[in-house]
C-alpha cells in the first residue's frame, strides 16, 4: 500500500472545505506512520491508542512494543521456512516419483545393468529424490544445498525430540539461534525419549530467559547432564570428524581452521604462543603476538626457510601456461618414500592463473589463486619468477579452444582437462563451488549418442551433481546460439548456470 506524501507547498493556512486550520507536517507524518503500521499488521486500527493525537502511540514504550512484535513475527516466518523445507523433503521421501521418475522395479521385465537388488535400487531412489528436492529448494532460494539439508534436518530433530522448543519457535517466542542450537545439541543425544524429554524441558526454560550466547553455554551443560553415554565414548566417536579446511577472506587473506581433539589443539596453541613470545624478545622485531603466532604457524606448516611475512610466504612453483592469456602455476606434489626415510619439507600445491600481459607489466588485471580468488600482483609475479619450468598449451587465437586434440575419443585429454579447469573453474551446477579439479567431466550430449569430447560439450560436475543429472529429473542444456548453460528442475523451473566465480 502506498500513501501520498503531504504537499510541500501550501497557499492557504486553512482548509478550503471546512475552514479549519490545516494540520502541520508533523501530524501528517504521524498519521502516515500509523497507517503504515496498520497496513503491516503492527498496530490494530481499532485500538484507540493508534489515534494520531495520542502522544503515547509514538513514544519509546510504544515503539519498543512494536519492535518486540516485529521481532516475534520474524521468528514465526523463519520457523515457517524451516517447516516448509521439512515438509517438502518429507514429501520427496514419501513420493519420490515426482523427483526421479517412475519406479523401474515395478516392471516385471526390469533388470538393473549395475547388478543392484530391488531393495538397493529403491534405497537409491529415495536418496536421489531427497537430493533433487534439496537442489530445487537451494536454487530457488539461492541457498547452499548444505544449508537446505541442515535446516530440514534441524526441523525434523526439533519436531521429534524438542516439541516445546519447536512450538515456541513457531509462535515467535524464541529466535532462530535458540532453535538451531537446541537442534544441534538434541541431535547428538542417544535415541532415548527420556533424554529428549529432559533436555527439551530444561532447554525451554533457558531459551525463554537467556540471550542466544548465554543459552548456548547453558544448553551444552544441560546436554552433559542428560546424556546417557559416557564422555569417553562420545569423544572416540567425535574424533572421526577431525579435519582442516580453508575459508577465503578479503584482501588476499584466508582463515585456516583445524578441528582437533581438545588436548592436541591446546598443546598446539601453547606451542605457538611460547614460540611467538620468545621471538617477541628479539631486538627490532615490532610484530604483535597475534602476528607472530600466525607467522610461526605458517612457517611450521610450509617449511623452514620460507619468509615469515604472509604476503611473501609462498613456495617455489612450476608454471603451466594455458594459451597466450592465462599462465597457470602449480608446485609439484611431494613424492612418497619408504617409512623411516627422511624427507625434505613438503611443498604445498599452488595453482595461480595470471594474464600474460600482467606478467609483462602491460596490464593490471588481477591474478587468481585456485580455490581462493584474486591475489595481489606482486605475489603472482614472484611465483611466476620462481617457477623453474613452463608448459604451454596452444589455443585457437579467437575461440580459445585447445588445438590438436582428438575429439573422437571418450577419454578427456590432459590438455583439454587443463583448459576446462581454467574456463570452468567450478562445478557447473548452480550454487556449487567445488573446484573443477575434484569434478567429473560430463558429456552434455552423451558420447554414446554421438557427442564429442570437446570443450563445448563438456562441463565439470561434482560426483553428487553428476549422479543427479543422470538419475533424477534434473536436466542440463546449452543454448546453441550463445553457448550458455541452463538447468531445468524436476518441477520445470529453468535455472541459469552461475557465471565464473572470478
Amino acid at each position: 500500500m502506498e500513501f501520498p506524501a503531504p504537499p510541500s507547498e501550501r497557499s492557504h493556512s486553512t482548509d478550503a472545505w471546512s475552514g479549519m486550520p490545516r494540520p502541520g507536517d508533523g501530524v501528517l507524518q504521524s498519521d502516515a506512520d500509523t497507517a503504515w503500521a496498520i497496513a503491516l499488521g503492527l498496530l490494530d486500527d481499532d485500538d484507540p491508542e493508534t489515534d494520531s493525537g495520542c502522544a503515547s502511540s509514538h513514544g519509546p514504550a510504544a515503539l519498543l512494543d512494536r519492535l518486540e512484535e516485529s521481532c516475534a513475527a520474524r521468528h514465526r516466518v523463519t520457523a515457517a521456512e524451516y517447516d516448509l523445507i521439512f515438509r517438502i523433503l518429507q514429501d520427496a521421501a514419501d513420493d519420490p516419483d515426482t523427483w526421479v521418475g517412475p519406479d523401474p522395479t515395478l516392471d516385471g521385465l526390469w533388470h538393473d545393468p549395475r547388478g543392484r537388488t530391488i531393495a538397493a535400487v529403491r534405497r537409491d531412489r529415495l536418496d536421489l529424490a531427497e537430493r533433487a528436492a534439496v537442489a530445487e529448494i537451494a536454487v530457488r532460494l539461492r541457498l547452499a544445498e548444505q544449508t537446505v539439508r541442515t535446516r530440514g534436518a534441524q526441523a525434523a530433530v526439533l519436531r521429534e525430540r524438542c516439541a516445546r522448543i519447536w512450538a515456541a519457535f513457531t509462535e515467535g517466542l524464541v529466535s532462530e539461534r535458540h532453535a538451531v542450537e537446541t537442534a544441534r545439541l538434541a541431535a547428538t543425544l542417544p535415541t532415548e525419549p527420556a533424554s529428549w524429554e529432559a533436555f527439551d524441558t530444561g532447554a525451554i526454560e533457558r531459551a525463554l530467559r537467556l540471550s542466544p550466547a548465554r543459552f548456548a553455554t547453558s544448553a551444552r551443560a544441560l546436554r552433559e547432564r542428560v546424556h546417557a553415554e559416557s564422555l569417553e565414548t562420545r569423544h572416540c566417536r567425535a574424533r572421526t570428524d577431525r579435519g582442516v579446511w580453508m575459508t577465503a577472506e578479503l584482501d588476499g587473506m584466508a582463515t585456516l581452521t583445524a578441528f582437533l581433539p581438545a588436548d592436541r589443539a591446546a598443546a598446539a596453541m601453547n606451542h605457538l604462543d611460547r614460540t611467538a613470545r620468545h621471538l617477541a624478545t628479539a631486538e627490532g622485531d615490532d610484530r604483535t603476538l597475534a602476528q607472530l603466532r600466525a607467522d610461526v604457524f605458517a612457517d611450521l606448516l610450509v617449511g623452514a626457510g620460507q619468509p615469515s611475512d604472509a604476503a611473501a610466504d609462498a613456495p617455489p612453483a612450476t608454471v603451466d601456461a594455458a594459451g597466450q592469456d592465462s599462465p597457470q602455476l602449480a608446485t609439484p606434489r611431494p613424492t612418497l618414500r619408504a617409512a623411516g626415510t627422511p624427507t625434505a619439507p613438503a611443498r604445498p600445491s599452488v595453482v595461480v592463473t595470471i594474464p600474460a600481459l600482467t606478467l609483462l607489466d602491460a596490464d593490471d588485471a588481477p591474478a587468481t589463486l585456485d580455490g581462493y580468488g584474486p591475489i595481489d600482483l606482486d605475489t603472482a609475479r614472484r611465483l611466476a619468477g620462481e617457477a623453474p619450468s613452463w608448459i604451454r598449451v596452444l589455443t585457437h587465437p579467437v575461440t580459445g579452444v585447445p588445438l590438436a586434440l582428438d575429439r573422437t575419443t571418450y577419454r578427456v585429454p590432459a590438455a583439454l582437462r587443463r583448459w576446462l579447469g581454467i574456463s570452468s573453474p567450478t562445478c557447473a551446477f548452480p550454487g556449487c563451488g567445488r573446484p573443477a579439479r575434484d569434478c567429473d567431466l560430463d558429456h552434455l550430449h552423451a558420447f554414446s549418442d554421438g557427442g564429442t569430447t570437446a570443450d563445448d560439450n563438456l562441463d565439470p560436475e561434482c560426483r553428487h551433481h553428476h549422479r543427479m543429472r543422470h538419475e533424477t529429473r534434473w536436466a542440463a542444456s546449452r543454448d546453441p546460439d550463445t553457448g550458455d548453460l541452463a538447468w531445468t528442475t524436476p518441477l520445470g523451473a529453468r535455472i541459469d548456470a552461475d557465471p565464473p566465480p572470478f
